[in-house]
């Protein structure tokens, strides 16, 4: 017993310097209809080609539409982060309309904490936004 658990830290701290620590941050607005968009989920995630995404962060607009959410992930290899946006502006389909931006790699910071947010600026939910697609499992 004790040499698995000698084992299993020993991998923890093997596998956390192998992996360093990336962190991403991005912040902007949503409107609907030219009005705030508030209480609008947002999810930072890092795009992984063959298994699933993985959840950086998550958070929701504000009163004003703003909303700035940052966290980290720890890869081999250089994090894909992605921006998540679920919303039902102008919807009267069930499930959320959802729509991703992409970020660019620039704006990685080696470490825990984002030092450079990147602006996606205002956006308009109302109309379509391509790529969009409808999103039914999402956890909220």
């Amino acid at each position: 017993m004790l040499f698995f658990l000698s084992s299993a830290l020993l991998f923890s701290f093997v596998t956390a310097g192998v992996r360093p620590s990336q962190a991403i941050g991005v912040r902007g607005q949503l409107l609907c209809n030219g009005l705030p968009a508030s209480d609008v989920l947002v999810k930072l995630y890092d795009h992984d080609t063959f298994t699933l995404d993985d959840l950086i962060a998550k958070g929701k607009t504000n009163y004003d539409g703003f909303f700035e959410i940052s966290g980290h992930e720890h890869e081999i290899t250089r994090i894909t982060p992605k921006l998540n946006v679920y919303h039902d502006c102008d919807d009267i389909w069930p499930c959320q309309r959802k729509f991703s931006i992409y970020i660019p790699k620039d704006y990685i910071t080696s470490g825990k904490y984002a030092l450079d947010f990147y602006n996606i600026g205002t956006i308009e939910l109302a109309g379509e936004i391509d790529g969009e697609e409808r999103d039914c499992f999402h956890k909220k």
